[in-house]
């Protein structure tokens, strides 16, 4: 299978005295689930920002879907972004003043296509059919992140890239994310996931792990669980 995102001997240097990415090599397949772990500082969100053409590499290779992210200008990187990843965060990220449907809406916008009935369907996915009409301050913690997902599906990308999806959220919340989550893996997207929760990881089909911005070995699953595909070698 041909990988839908490929990283070789990626660096990522900052003022040339931060090293966040130190020689990544990283091969991810379509339909994959991928959780990201290691200590806060270990490189995470920069390699999720690097995938999600929101950063760039000092050096190395970067392919997703086949584009190399390095040689775009930032007018290709927004069209990049619009057209192949979806984007969740920790924190929210949603217009006060705007209710749940129209926060979906502005991802539309970018494209100049919005369409509130798209929209809608979007919410019904997560399950906010109901709740389209509230603002942001009128949701949980939990619908405010189903908002994000439903924003982050509804220009139907092949990526969805996700930092901490459920940091925020409680023990119910989280289940009812993760759901989503699994929905749309049985669904064939490629998720890639940053988490500091084992729980969260585990439930991928791979995890990898960041240490100082350095890659570490494959391990498997506890007892019991599934486990972990080796990376691969890229040559």
């Amino acid at each position: 299978m041909v990988p839908l995102i490929v990283l070789k001997d990626v660096i990522r240097d900052y003022n040339g005295k931060v090293r966040a990415l130190d020689r990544v090599s990283l091969e991810i397949c379509p339909g994959e689930w991928v959780a990201v772990m290691g200590a806060s500082g270990s490189g995470k969100t920069t390699l999720l920002n690097m995938i999600a053409a929101l950063d760039q590499p000092s050096s190395g290779l970067l392919l997703v879907d086949g584009i190399d992210l390095v040689s775009l200008t930032e007018e290709d990187r927004a069209r990049f972004r619009r057209e192949k990843v979806g984007l969740i965060f920790q924190q929210f990220h949603l217009v006060p003043y705007l209710t749940a449907l129209e926060n979906v809406m502005l991802a539309q916008y970018f494209h100049s296509m919005a369409d509130s009935d798209e929209a809608a369907q979007a919410l019904g996915l997560v399950g906010l059919e109901d709740r389209a009409a509230h603002l942001p301050s009128e949701l949980s913690g939990g619908e405010q992140q189903r908002v994000c997902i439903a924003r982050a599906l509804i220009n139907e990308p092949k990526i969805i890239l996700a930092d901490e999806p459920t940091g925020n959220l409680d023990a119910k919340n989280e289940d009812v994310v993760m759901g989503i989550f699994q929905d749309l893996h049985r669904a064939g997207h490629t998720l890639l996931f940053v988490t500091h929760d084992p729980h969260i990881g585990g439930q991928a089909d791979r995890i990898i792990e960041l240490n100082h911005g350095r890659l570490l070995p494959a391990t498997s699953h506890a007892e019991g669980e599934p486990p972990v595909r080796a990376l691969r070698d890229i040559a």
